[in-house]
């Protein structure tokens, strides 16, 4: 069932993975079953998607059928973003300058830090009283 001209690659972000299935055709976005501009509603978060693809000049040029889960919009954001710039390295490997000067192929690495016990937060403290 897999044909030579079906790509997939996985992105991750934050707590958010992205597995995108990518195929040559008109520029469809397909995002958990919704329409890309229904799924990211806003303009920067449109542009973060987009970048990989506007970066290689092929915007029109892949359908793509997008799983993101996990994590909220920034982070789904980021982890479609990675798995966009994975799959079109895999597409054409002359890309990969391109986007890695771009820091497309860069996986953020910045996580939540954890709860510490006896402490309200990661990093605060509670309230000293001295008396």
């Amino acid at each position: 069932m897999a044909s030579t001209q079906e790509f997939i690659a996985t992105g991750r972000r934050k707590t958010s993975v992205a597995r995108i299935r990518m195929l040559p055709g008109s520029g469809k976005i397909d995002i958990n079953g919704r329409s890309f501009e229904d799924y990211f509603p806003t303009a920067p978060l449109q542009n973060a998607v987009l970048q990989p693809l506007q970066t290689a000049k092929l915007v029109n040029a892949y359908d793509l059928w997008i799983n993101a889960s996990g994590g909220g919009a920034t982070g789904q954001a980021g982890a479609v973003r990675l798995a966009i710039s994975r799959a079109l390295v895999q597409v054409d490997s002359n890309l990969r300058s391109a986007l890695k000067s771009e820091g497309l192929l860069r996986r953020d690495p910045r996580m939540k830090e954890r709860k510490k016990s006896g402490q309200p937060g990661a990093r605060k403290r509670f309230q000293f009283s001295k008396r």
